[in-house]
């Protein structure tokens, strides 16, 4: 008989196991579930406490329903009632009616249910292409800012560049400097406030973030301390409701207890507590300036989209939403109930990571994300779209099922509630009129591909790894890419163009790790033959070219290739062994634009027809 925790964990979520890259199934241990079923708030230690939260178990959680926005979902209660998004209410009995666009509740029979009103697919973008480019190696000394963002969108729509995309800009954690990378954000639904311009910054090809985020944020205390008040800021500030008031609450109290709330003393760890109450009379002034500073950042990335539109992109700002948030930053302070605790997202074992890989992120609980009606993913989208019209979902695999990595045991699959996630995109997406897409590379499900596409989610579909063939490799053609993608030879996570052909990634993983490169090294001789066996030369221009004879909707044209670096953004696996996130563009934001690569590069995609108007 099976062990009743694995049969809890199975009701949960928790996969029973998976095929890993290699074809071999790894099997959910019991020590796995257990762990899995604490970090989701059930502790079961042994059979019996499994078993009798078995017997006792029933599906509490509201049920969802997913129907067209504009029409009335396939329910008839003997008698119901409705709690519209906008709060309005009505209660009837029969036929429910026809819903807008949204996130409605309903009471019926005893049970609550998720009415979620969405689109059955997104609109299809027209043929464009676009800049991808690093928001923090934008400047010529100090860290990239939001004006420079909007300095560089003025000049790429001049280009006939139809958005610019940069790495995401959550919230971070200015009182660690070392702790810079965009992938690893303090709360998605707040901005990194390192962006907004102000003081010197320090010179040099690689962004100084020990000197400069100090720097910058004197600078900023500074400017604060002369301003005397704006009726803007206060009506921002009103709108912005408890929400603001909590992070500005924990943004205070990490300067006086330590970035990480896990590290705080016991009365401070909720913004609840009464202690954490009574801070906010305190603390007052600093919870201003924070506030502040949040106005500050979304004042100026708005208008950096605006500059963007205004100067004829068609979806201006192409933002990225980070797939996890760290464990004891804002975003979990603030909203405990919404994410797993004692679990990490991660990846498994595969052939570049044996052991597997753990992001240190704390992942959706998808528990939680059911009992609050999936508002804490609908408000991060909203919070990026208010300043985008394209939005790229980081990691969107774990939409179908995310891998959690438990602190002492195996990590394992959870299973997502897909289909209303993806309805919950639509939703938002319809909102704003922006573009989605999905980064689904890595080890795809079954039928998600499929999912994203009939929602209208684009693909992303990276150059080097569109093959036919693998042994020898053999390159997809132009013309066999799919349609609803995103292309582009590469991502921040591995070699730019040059790179790849040079195997500088390889010569860098060699020096970390002290193996021989010369195997690695033969065989990207052979995939860059390959690849090269498609173009009528190897130069930019011919890769570009490529690009844009795609079926992919979207092109993303790459800054580190347009500037023919050789180095990569990020080199995955490493922290201080690498200067990740740190590489500063040798063109500034306000230049770029009017280099001859760039001028190629955009007369290539007009004579592929992509150019959609704004």
């Amino acid at each position: 008989m099976t062990d009743a925790r694995l049969q809890l964990a199975a009701r949960m979520g928790v996969l029973p196991g998976f095929h890993d890259l290699t074809g071999q199934w790894r099997e959910t241990s019991v020590e796995s579930a257990v762990a899995l079923l604490a970090a989701m708030g059930l502790s079961v230690p042994g059979e019996p406490e499994a078993q009798a939260a078995l017997d006792a178990h029933a599906d509490l959680l509201p049920q969802d329903v997913i129907c067209e926005a504009g029409a009335a979902p396939d329910l008839a209660p003997a008698a119901w009632q409705l709690s519209f998004e906008d709060g309005t209410q009505l209660e009837g009995s029969g036929a429910l009616p026809a819903l807008p666009l949204g996130i409605h509740r309903l009471q019926a029979g005893g049970r609550d249910f998720t009415l979620l009103a969405a689109p059955p697919r997104l609109p299809e973008p027209g043929r464009c292409w676009g800049l991808v480019t690093p928001l923090y190696g934008l400047s010529a000394s100090g860290i990239g800012s939001y004006d420079d963002l909007g300095r560089l969108a003025v000049g790429m729509a001049g280009q006939g560049a139809a958005f610019l995309g940069i790495n995401p800009v959550h919230a971070g954690f200015p009182t660690v400097p070392w702790l810079f990378s965009p992938y690893t954000p303090s709360h998605r639904r707040r901005l990194n406030v390192i962006h907004i311009a102000a003081g010197q910054g320090t010179p040099g090809p690689l962004v100084d973030y020990a000197r400069d985020i100090p720097a910058r944020m004197a600078a900023l205390r500074g400017e604060f301390a002369a301003f005397t008040g704006d009726p803007a800021f206060d009506t921002w500030q009103a709108g912005q409701g408890e929400s603001l008031q909590r992070f500005a609450l924990h943004q205070a109290l990490s300067e006086r207890f330590g970035a990480f709330w896990g590290d705080w003393p016991a009365a401070h760890v909720s913004p609840d507590t009464p202690a954490s109450l009574a801070a906010r009379a305190e603390l007052a002034q600093e919870m201003r300036f924070h506030a502040w500073l949040q106005w500050r950042a979304e004042t100026a990335l708005a208008a950096a989209g605006r500059a963007a539109r205004g100067a004829g992109m068609a979806h201006g700002l192409y933002l990225d939403l980070a797939v996890g948030t760290h464990p004891f930053g804002a975003e979990t302070w603030e909203d405990r109930a919404s994410f797993a605790f004692g679990a990490s997202l991660g990846a498994p074992p595969d052939a570049f990571s044996a052991d597997g890989q753990n992001w240190g992120l704390a992942p959706f609980s998808p528990l939680g994300l059911r009992a609050q009606a999936y508002a804490p993913l609908a408000e991060t989208l909203r919070r990026q779209l208010q300043f985008a019209g394209a939005l790229r979902i980081d990691h969107i695999l774990g939409f179908e099922r995310a891998y959690w990595v438990p602190e002492a045991a195996p990590g394992a699959y959870v299973a997502m509630p897909r289909d209303a996630m993806l309805a919950v995109v639509r939703i938002e997406a319809a909102r704003a009129g922006a573009v989605i897409v999905g980064e689904d590379l890595g080890n795809i499900p079954e039928g998600l591909r499929a999912a994203l596409a009939g929602s209208g989610v684009l693909g992303c579909r990276v150059a080097m790894f569109e093959r036919e063939g693998w042994q020898p490799p053999h390159f997809r053609p132009a013309e066999g890419y799919d349609r609803d993608a995103i292309a582009s030879f590469s991502t921040h996570d591995l070699p730019t163009w040059r790179g790849w052909r040079q195997g500088c990634d390889i010569a860098a993983r060699a020096r970390l790790s002290g193996n021989d490169p010369a195997p690695q090294l033969a065989e990207r001789g052979a995939e860059v033959a390959g690849f090269d066996a498609l173009l009528p030369d190897p130069g930019m221009d011919a890769l570009h070219g490529f690009l844009a004879r795609t079926p992919s909707r979207l092109v993303a044209v790459q800054a580190e290739v347009l500037l023919d670096l050789a180095e990569q953004p990020n080199l995955p696996g490493t922290t201080t062994e690498y200067p990740n996130w740190q590489m500063r563009l040798p063109v500034p934001a306000a230049d770029f634009a009017a280099l001859p690569n760039v001028a190629r590069t955009a007369s290539i995609m007009r004579d592929n027809e992509r150019q959609e108007d704004s």
